[in-house]
């Protein structure tokens, strides 16, 4: 056991970014051994675009959770690999709308079946009594109602109230 293993909850965030670094990299060789030149990281917009064709960038933010400033770093490197197209919308000169370019159509093709094997691999994977995934699920779901900083914060209140009552 290493350090991190052994902070335990201290270093949950350290522990699934690290789970998300190997199946990252795992993901990655997977794709270049079916021959398709893709990185992880692009999945979340190239996904999203194939499903909803055409999104400003505060949409394809909003739809994968991530902040503007990443959004805007991920399509560049898209734009830069030919897998995405951008133009002004009509109505609002200071949108950007982005969808797939005819090189991103085909890629999402050829990863289809991919897909399906990293989604088959996957099940296999959290197929554990603690589902990974419903756990997940749960944690999201309590964030959204109450973020880890907001609990942090009602936790030090309830502590220094405590500490006053003695």
């Amino acid at each position: 056991m290493n350090v991190i293993n052994e902070a335990g909850l201290l270093a949950l965030a350290t522990r699934l970014q690290r789970l998300s670094e190997r199946i990252r990299k795992d993901g990655m060789q997977i794709y270049k051994e079916c021959g398709i030149d893709f990185e992880p990281k692009w999945f979340p917009v190239v996904y999203t675009l194939q499903l909803r064709p055409q999104l400003s960038v505060v949409e394809i933010a909003a739809e994968i959770g991530y902040t503007h400033p990443s959004t805007i770093s991920l399509l560049k490197e898209l734009e830069k690999q030919k897998l995405i197209v951008s133009k002004r919308d009509k109505n609002d000169e200071r949108k950007r709308l982005v969808q797939l370019s005819k090189k991103g159509k085909l890629l999402v093709e050829q990863m289809r079946p991919v897909w399906q094997l990293i989604t088959d691999l996957t099940a296999r994977l959290t197929a554990t009594e603690n589902n990974i995934m419903r756990a997940i699920e749960e944690v999201e779901a309590g964030l959204d109602k109450q973020s880890f900083l907001q609990r942090a914060r009602e936790m030090r209140i309830s502590s220094e109230k405590s500490s006053l009552d003695i």
